[in-house]
């Protein structure tokens, strides 16, 4: 019996193996999780991400990492995703399991098992996946030849799979195992069940929603709260690829290598504008007067609004555009957060009385002198321009709390119009690795970044977990409110974005915090074929915004 010591967690810990001189992650994970709240499946060594296969020798440093990370959480949903695939496959022998998108913090599949899937169904499915988590049934992973795990699938008649293993950048791929059943997840996996034991399954439209932990105690599952806007308008994106004959990258990269993608980008483009243009056509049924716009970074909501007001003087209503950034209260009574910087993002950060006066006297036909944020002094300044709208004009109004009722308490509710517009991801990987809405949004901004405002991968990445908590906070809360969800992806986006974002994610530093985040997007891009020529994309599409030669923005 061998002795090692390592330190975990910036503490020493002293180990007894069978081994001469290492010991696995995954034991050192089972005697040290009770010091963690959520249920560890990933660890840091150095800078380097690991997964709990990996071997630890004498004197090496690693920080554990539970489900209250977001790298640990993402091993703890794909091994929960792989439990709920094997479970389905052992009921019901030619299911057809699809993941398809997020949905109250939880993912959403479809099963395809020949008829309806019933209540019964449902809770076979949950004791079966009880009965593989308490089994502790092993998850074992082999690391070969990308073009030997290709034949291996083809073998098993899984043609896709293959295709998209076979086509990526990298010479090795993986390959997992459990109860007999083998399948390809582009990211790491937990060795075994065990770790995934919290979970929970609700039936939802013709499919089920996967939930894992809850963000809030990870001993219980999320529950489930109903987004029937949000979930319409995947449909919606979904029936707008089964037209275009784009269901995942494998779809994709055919299309991309048959030189096809040309009329692909077309038609992408022209269900946009006709989705403006509906919506263009709803404000002027409606007379709504005030349009309110919220969006996540990176949704396109400049080309939006742009593209919606040439819509709206189509239909015959022009429109003003009001920052709601003038409306900054003066910096010395700015809300601050907790490191003492000030939260701009707050929604107290805004002078929502002023606001409302202001907006009222323009929808009562008054005139209002325009006023201006100076972010130099933190200062209100009155510019002495006047303002006022006709009767065929509508106010635009941008902002992250567009849709927060807060914002617009005292404006007639008849009078407003709300629009949600986010970049919600409508191609897969294939049918068992989906490919994050907010992956999609970073990339986009990574490329935005380093185009238009001079800064690096690593800077963006860096500053990207406080967008997300500013989200989280300030906008997804009120998806609901909307009156009409825009989807502003394009199915063929990725693969022209590719050519942008990969040598940016590149020059990231091995040694940099951000690194890991770098590798990870890098580790599916490479799925990915490249659309090296752009000259079908017209300098009106919203991702002109990003990549350059929008004339709008």
């Amino acid at each position: 019996m061998g002795v090692i010591e390592i330190k975990v967690d910036n503490k020493n810990e002293v180990f007894e193996n069978k081994n001469e001189d290492f010991i696995f992650l995954s034991d050192i994970a089972d005697r040290l999780s009770k010091n963690h709240d959520g249920v560890v499946t990933a660890a840091l060594k150095g800078n380097k991400l690991c997964d709990l296969y990996e071997k630890v020798y004498n004197g090496e440093e690693i920080e554990l990492l539970d489900f209250y990370n977001e790298d640990g959480a993402r091993v703890y949903f794909r091994g929960l995703s792989f439990v709920f695939i094997t479970a389905c496959r052992k009921l019901f022998e030619k299911a057809k399991v699809t993941v398809e998108h997020s949905l109250s913090n939880g993912m959403y599949y479809t099963i395809d098992i020949g008829r309806e899937l019933t209540d019964k169904d449902i809770e076979n499915i949950k004791s079966k996946m009880r009965n593989i988590i308490s089994a502790d049934c092993p998850i074992k992973k082999v690391e070969i030849n990308k073009m030997e795990i290709g034949q291996i699938f083809r073998i098993l008649g899984r043609i896709d799979k293959a295709e998209l293993i076979e086509k990526k950048d990298e010479d090795k791929a993986k390959i997992y195992e459990c109860e007999g059943y083998i399948d390809h997840f582009y990211g790491m996996m937990p060795p075994s069940t065990k770790y995934t034991d919290v979970f929970d399954i609700v039936k939802y439209k013709k499919g089920v929603v996967l939930m894992g932990p809850s963000s809030e105690d990870a001993s219980v599952p999320e529950k489930f709260v109903d987004q029937p806007k949000l979930s319409n308008i995947y449909d919606e994106s979904e029936e707008w690829a089964t037209k275009l004959g784009v269901m995942n990258v494998i779809d994709l990269n055919r299309i991309i290598e048959q030189g096809n993608y040309g009329e692909v980008i077309r038609i992408v483009e022209a269900l946009h504008e006709k989705k403006i243009s509906q919506i263009a056509d709803m404000i002027k049924e409606r007379g709504s007067k005030v349009i309110l716009i919220a969006a996540p970074s990176s949704s396109g909501k400049t080309s939006f609004a742009h593209r919606l007001s040439i819509q709206m003087k189509v239909s015959g209503v022009k429109s003003r555009a009001i920052s709601l950034d003038d409306y900054f209260i003066e910096r010395e009574h700015t809300p601050k957060k907790e490191d003492g910087s000030y939260d701009y993002e707050s929604i107290k950060a805004i002078d929502v009385e002023k606001f409302n006066e202001d907006m009222n006297i323009l929808l009562n036909g008054g005139e209002i002198e325009k006023i201006k944020y100076d972010f130099k002094t933190g200062k209100r300044i009155f510019t002495g321009e006047k303002l006022s709208i006709k009767e065929n004009e509508s106010i635009i109004i941008e902002g992250i709390h567009g849709l927060n009722p807060e914002l617009t308490k005292h404006i007639d509710n008849e009078k407003k119009f709300r629009i949600y517009i986010s970049a919600l991801t409508q191609i897969n990987l294939d049918s068992h690795n989906r490919i994050p809405t907010t992956d999609l949004r970073l990339v986009r901004r990574i490329v935005r970044d380093f185009n238009f405002r001079g800064y690096s991968a690593e800077e963006t990445i860096k500053s990207w977990k406080n967008v997300r908590e500013g989200e989280r906070e300030n906008i997804f809360p009120y998806q609901e409110e909307a009156d009409v969800m825009f989807n502003s992806a394009c199915v063929y986006e990725l693969s022209v974005l590719k050519k942008f974002v990969d040598p940016l994610l590149k020059e990231v530093n091995i040694e940099s915090k951000e690194y890991l985040e770098a590798a990870r997007i890098l580790s599916f891009m490479q799925y990915f074929a490249n659309i090296e020529d752009t000259s079908d994309i017209p300098s009106t599409s919203i991702i002109r915004e990003f990549i350059g030669g929008s004339k709008i923005v």
